[in-house]
């Protein structure tokens, strides 16, 4: 009877990260917090990233091809962020989100973006300080350019002040606590492999 190593068992997670975590396991001497004091899972690597001040859905595998799947824009893995802007979000400012945006030194792909109600979130430990009206918008990406999305809503007047990623393709976060880490159901993991 052949006996599968360890190393071979193809293993993906998703984990909540908090605000401030860095999306990788080692601080390269930031003094920031990572991944490796939340997941004690040897040999998975993220698959895409969120910048330290960006909080939510990161999945993490030791399957490099489905690293890549998921994270080249080619293979059209829709994104969902809930982002609380500063400014009022008129749908003039969301058409522009939506039909593509020329940054710094491209274009982004056209996204889907929406208003919706304050989402019942967890505190962060650094409490958001707006200087005016805030609203939350939904928005779904096909691709992730670092800081991308605060670029997008600094370009149409409206500042991210704080950005979830609530899910990756039909994966999603739920109710899975900031700084907690699951399996990925089996269905979650035909999903992602199709």
């Amino acid at each position: 009877m052949n006996e599968t190593h360890p190393s071979e068992i193809m293993r993906c997670i998703v984990f909540n990260k908090p605000y401030g975590v860095l999306s990788q396991f080692t601080d390269e001497g930031t003094g920031h917090p990572t991944l490796k004091q939340y997941i004690d899972v040897p040999d998975v690597y993220a698959a895409g990233r969120l910048d330290r001040d960006s909080e939510g859905l990161l999945l993490l595998t030791n399957d490099g091809g489905l690293i890549k799947r998921l994270t080249d824009p080619k293979h059209h893995i829709e994104k969902t962020y809930w982002v609380m802007v500063e400014g009022d979000p008129t749908r003039d400012k969301l058409d522009k989100l939506e039909r593509g945006l020329r940054l710094k030194d491209y274009r982004t792909l056209p996204a889907k973006a929406r208003l919706i109600p304050a989402p019942d979130l967890p505190p962060r430990p650094k409490p958001v300080t707006p200087h005016g009206p805030v609203a939350w918008i939904e928005i779904k990406l096909r691709e992730g350019r670092k800081r991308q999305i605060r670029h997008m809503t600094a370009a149409v007047g409206l500042p991210t002040l704080r950005l979830v990623r609530v899910a990756i393709g039909d994966v999603e976060l739920g109710d899975l606590q900031p700084g907690l880490w699951r399996d990925l159901t089996q269905y979650e993991m035909e999903i992602l492999n199709r």
